[in-house]
């Protein structure tokens, strides 16, 4: 029942949010559930030794700290990711068809496979922004909760080929179908989810979500299915056991970014200056009197655990998998290797992240890709060229990455807490 109770958690936190921001948010409201303060309310100076503390950038990414009581030897950091593939809607999105039909336009947000966002519920979520205090945007979370659009496929009768594989046009072929009412307006139903008049709506950042609701699945209830496992999962599993965790030696740290799907380029990604300025900050506060030199080599001791999904062994494509590194669902964390370094891992840092299994009772297991076959990067080689620390790429095995639904194992979320809270301290 241990392993059900931290999965079907996970599945609800996932569930509560269908995108970047909405994770974030339910981030943000289990750190102050913990006691966490938010960094941006405290006067200069304020953060103390022993202290939990949190920022945000965009809405969309999360850093959070827990100092210990007595002098740290440096960062343990674990970072994953808030964002997932999905569509995003458009600026002016409503297009009619023959006076009938009224759909939306869209396009890809990330490496997505296409065809399983057909025939299914779909819905809209995302942020309103409207007038504010001293000109400034307030914003609204908005979930319309409500199977509000569909893709619908082309009949085999038009195309009898389909089953012999089909190129989808995003621009053609995936507009969500929203309805027959020519005044259907994604705005005015924003509006009202936010409870604003239409016109009050000065900006929106929206995408379409599938309505899914993650399940556990399989004859031995041994899967679990879900949206956004990549790289929720992880997220929700790294939150878990920073929340567990007691620092004694090392400052803790909780980092979720944003837009990891799309290059991570962006003032809330891995590939900005939001950690570094962040653990200067921290630095700043708690250690004021130290050189360069010391903080050189508390960075040195530091270490970087990057948490983003791998990919386990397909049961009916097992030959795409590397010859001997071959992760399976329920066989426990997936450390990742990559020769050119879009993986971290090297001998030291997996040495540690073994040890942090074994302390803890965990399985893992080892993944590289084919070497004919070309793999994804994620946010370990880009954190660490902004902050110069040790790190380890590890994830939890999955299938159909990217899917509409992807398949993961029902133990491994419940193995990553239990990795994480040795990694921080339990």
């Amino acid at each position: 029942m241990k392993n059900q109770s931290i999965t079907e958690a996970m599945l609800q936190f996932i569930e509560e949010s269908p995108t970047a921001f909405h994770a974030a948010a339910n981030v943000e409201a289990l750190l102050l559930e913990n006691g966490f303060e938010k960094l941006e309310n405290l006067a200069e100076g304020a953060l103390v030794p022993g202290g939990s503390y949190y920022t945000m950038q965009n809405g969309s990414a999360v850093l959070a700290v827990k100092i210990p009581e007595n002098p740290a030897k440096g960062f343990r950091i674990a970072a994953s990711h808030s964002d997932s593939p999905c569509f995003k809607i458009k600026e002016v999105p409503e297009m009619k068809v023959e006076n009938t039909y009224v759909k939306l336009n869209v396009e890809k947000y990330g490496g997505m496979i296409l065809s399983p966002w057909l025939d299914r519920p779909l819905s809209v979520a995302g942020r309103v922004f409207v007038a504010g205090k001293d000109g400034k945007p307030e914003v609204k979370l908005v979930n319309l909760k409500k199977d509000l659009l569909i893709i619908p496929n082309v009949a085999i009768h038009f195309n009898r080929e389909i089953n012999n594989g089909f190129a989808y046009n995003p621009q053609t072929d995936m507009a969500p179908l929203m309805g027959l009412d020519q005044e259907l307006s994604i705005k005015k139903l924003c509006a009202e989810a936010a409870d604003v008049a239409e016109e009050e709506i000065l900006g929106s950042d929206l995408y379409v979500y599938n309505r899914d609701k993650g399940r556990i699945m399989g004859a031995d209830d041994s899967l679990i299915g879900s949206p956004r496992l990549d790289d929720l999962q992880c997220a929700y599993a790294t939150l878990r056991g920073f929340l567990a965790s007691k620092p004694e030696e090392f400052i803790s740290v909780y980092a979720l970014f944003d837009n990891e799907e799309v290059g991570s380029g962006t003032k809330q990604g891995a590939d900005s200056t939001f950690l570094e300025e962040f653990l200067e900050i921290v630095l700043e506060n708690i250690y004021p009197d130290k050189n360069r030199l010391w903080k050189r080599s508390f960075y040195q001791n530091s270490f970087l655990l990057s948490a983003d999904n791998g990919h386990a062994v397909h049961p009916n494509h097992p030959e795409k998998t590397d010859p001997t590194n071959r992760p399976y669902l329920n066989g426990g964390i997936v450390i990742k290797y990559h020769g050119s370094q879009k993986y971290t891992t090297d001998g030291i840092s997996a040495a540690r992240m073994k040890d942090y299994c074994e302390l803890a009772k965990v399985p893992y297991q080892t993944y590289a890709n084919r070497s004919d076959i070309a793999g994804g990067s994620t946010l370990g080689n880009i954190s660490t060229a902004h902050v110069s620390v040790s790190s380890v790429d590890i994830g939890l095995p999955q299938l159909a990455m990217h899917s509409a639904v992807e398949t993961a194992g029902m133990k491994d979320t419940e193995y990553a807490v239990r990795a994480l809270k040795e990694f921080w301290g339990e």
